[in-house]
């Protein structure tokens, strides 16, 4: 297939479904560019009136991705559902800590994570971030990979809130994003954890520093 030529149709029906279903909907699709360049690989954002509101374009790719498939994205995205802030990743980008550590700093409350490969490690790694941004994580795989690691929702604390049956079929994994919750480990992450780490990373510790002193200076001695 040439550089810049996509064999995806353009999606038509899906919007107007999630519109009567009245559901804000996150979907992935090829996006076509000028040609010739080639496409975003990308998430649409379909709000519950059926309206297609954002689109988040993968900005880190694979060797194969970006030699012969895509263009790579520009910027996060964070959209809004009633007051609850959302951020979106794809794929290989699970593999990449620092735009997790972008969307902590955006302040969103989830991320949205879609993959498209069959990695039990990468369920893992997806958890990890809900612990250590304290922050929602729903992860999404193709029904066929489910037996390996289903799709869900990660709490912030890195706890599995729902998932999907572990059976190759498709299904649904519904969990509350609650930012008032009760939950004694959501508490702890929301209210202790995540501001205690922004204090840290902010310049808390500047003024605690000794400097000139040979004892803490010279690290060769007891």
């Amino acid at each position: 297939m040439p550089p810049g030529t996509s064999c995806a149709r353009k999606p038509s029906r899906s919007p107007r479904w999630r519109g009567e279903l009245q559901l804000w909907t996150a979907f992935g699709s090829l996006h076509p560019l000028t040609p010739p360049n080639r496409p975003h690989s990308s998430l649409y954002v379909v709000s519950d009136g059926g309206e297609l509101v954002a689109r988040y374009d993968k900005r880190f790719l694979s060797h194969t991705e970006v030699s012969y498939l895509y263009t790579p994205g520009r910027e996060p995205l964070v959209f809004e559902v009633d007051g609850i802030r959302i951020g979106c990743a794809l794929c290989v980008e699970a593999n990449f800590p620092p735009l997790f550590a972008e969307y902590e700093r955006l302040d969103v409350d989830c991320v949205l994570l879609s993959v498209m490969v069959d990695d039990a490690p990468r369920a893992r790694v997806a958890q990890a971030y809900g612990t250590l941004y304290s922050y929602w994580l729903g992860y999404a795989v193709p029904a066929q990979f489910s037996t390996t690691v289903p799709s869900g929702s990660v709490a912030p604390g890195g706890r599995w809130l729902a998932q999907c049956p572990a059976d190759g079929q498709p299904g649904l994994a519904v969990a509350d994003i609650d930012l008032d919750s009760a939950d004694p480990d959501i508490d702890v992450a929301l209210r202790y954890a995540r501001p205690w780490r922004r204090l840290a990373q902010g310049g808390l510790y500047e003024d605690q520093q000794v400097a000139g002193d040979p004892r803490s200076d010279i690290r060769t001695t007891f």
